[in-house]
């Protein structure tokens, strides 16, 4: 179900803008031609339908923003919110975090991406992000050129923000605490944001992703529920639906942003467990959806090492055989799964061995790849993952060698 700005905050703001979008509205009446016995040329110029005006989309811009602690547009119905001393401090207090992790993360990984991955940019225009979470901030900082990313995660999708919740001053506590781990060590802890986002306060993925799409200098431009048939297909939902998805139904929302050189894009999330047994439930209409969309390039990182594991096999195989390019950390796709036949490696950084957490899983043959003296591992210059120091952190670009059928 697309949901008009209208319905995003409270309706009274509104009113004007839903005629204002009336299509009844924007179309000059035309009066009717006086009979002739011969036909004469219409006047295509004169008899064109005016251009409708664009929807106005700075309501939903400007919740992003007032979640992102940044400045809202002049006749924001949330100025008077935003004066008041608690989002003051907040707002404050989030320039300097992301200051700060900008210097640390952002800044290097776009030098880093702009040399590494300029080829795989210009052949990404969709990338595929299992176990994500609302990680919409490291995907597009990777990624800034595509122009749709998929992720997929356990986390609920969410609504927009009601007034109610953004009068509550505890909202600004919960945003913090779910932030820190992002901010400081570039992945979400899983068992906190499965508490963090079912609170009142925050109810998904969805307005951590407003955040970032705000703090990453994109303007929202529309919100709209969406679920997943058996299909594949993606069709409209309502906010019943998305709340409350029944065990066979894949929920999601789509996220219409517009970056600061004007281009447009849409971000998907899908809450779906991948699991085969799970993905047996819904008819793996997550997967189905996923193959629809052609050649992908997969990013994988803090996965939990999922996809090591056998009862992930399916997810694992979709992402091996439809994409160009896989963009992972070592917690995703094992070494062994990977045919050296279809596949070309760049390995950067350190590999040493997977957190405690996580130790069974450990890799000898990225050991053996990382002292291999011909082919040179490549330098990393920030950290990301588990092992999220610069100096500890690995990734691996594997770029296929035969096209994608």
């Amino acid at each position: 179900m697309r949901f008009p700005v209208a319905r995003l905050l409270w309706p009274a703001f509104f009113l004007t803008l839903a005629a204002c979008s009336d299509p009844k509205t924007s179309t000059p009446q035309q009066q009717p031609a006086a009979p002739t016995p011969v036909p004469a040329t219409p006047d295509t110029a004169a008899a064109a339908p005016a251009t409708p005006p664009a929807p106005d989309t700075t309501a939903v811009q400007d919740v992003a923003a007032y979640l992102a602690g940044q400045r809202l547009s002049q006749g924001s119905a949330l100025r008077p919110l935003a004066q008041r001393p608690t989002w003051q401090a907040y707002a404050t207090d989030a320039d300097k975090s992301w200051s700060k992790y900008h210097a640390a993360r952002t800044d290097k990984i776009q030098q880093w991406a702009a040399t590494e991955l300029d080829s795989v940019r210009r052949q990404s225009p969709v990338i595929f992000y299992p176990f994500s979470g609302p990680d919409l901030l490291n995907v597009v900082t990777m990624f800034p050129t595509s122009q749709t990313y998929v992720l997929v995660g356990l986390e609920p999708v969410g609504t927009v923000p009601h007034q109610r919740t953004l009068e509550n001053p505890k909202l600004f506590t919960m945003l913090k605490k779910s932030l820190w781990s992002v901010l400081e060590f570039s992945f979400f802890r899983t068992n906190d944001m499965a508490v963090d986002l079912k609170s009142v306060e925050l109810d998904g993925s969805l307005p951590l992703m407003l955040l970032f799409a705000a703090r990453t200098s994109h303007q929202v431009t529309g919100v709209r529920y969406v679920q997943l048939d058996t299909e594949g297909q993606l069709t409209e939902a309502d906010s019943a639906t998305i709340s409350r998805p029944g065990p066979k139904v894949v929920p999601g929302v789509e996220l219409t942003m517009r970056d600061k050189t004007g281009l447009d894009k849409k971000a998907y999330y899908f809450s779906a467990d991948l699991s085969d047994w799970k993905l047996g439930q819904t008819q793996e209409a997550a997967l189905k959806y996923v193959r629809s969309l052609g050649p992908l390039t997969t990013y994988v990182k803090s996965a939990s090492y999922l996809m090591h594991k056998s009862y992930f096999s399916k997810v694992r195989n979709l992402t091996m055989e439809r994409s160009r390019y896989v963009l992972q950390d070592d917690s995703g796709i094992a070494m062994k799964y990977f045919r050296p036949a279809n596949w070309q490696f760049t390995h950067y950084g350190t590999y040493k061995r997977p957190i405690n957490l996580f130790a069974k899983h450990y890799q000898p043959e990225l050991t053996r790849a990382y002292a291999d003296t011909v082919r040179r591992v490549r330098p990393l210059p920030f950290g990301t993952g588990y092992n999220w120091r610069q100096n500890d952190s690995n990734l691996l670009l594997a770029r296929r060698t035969k096209p994608v059928e």
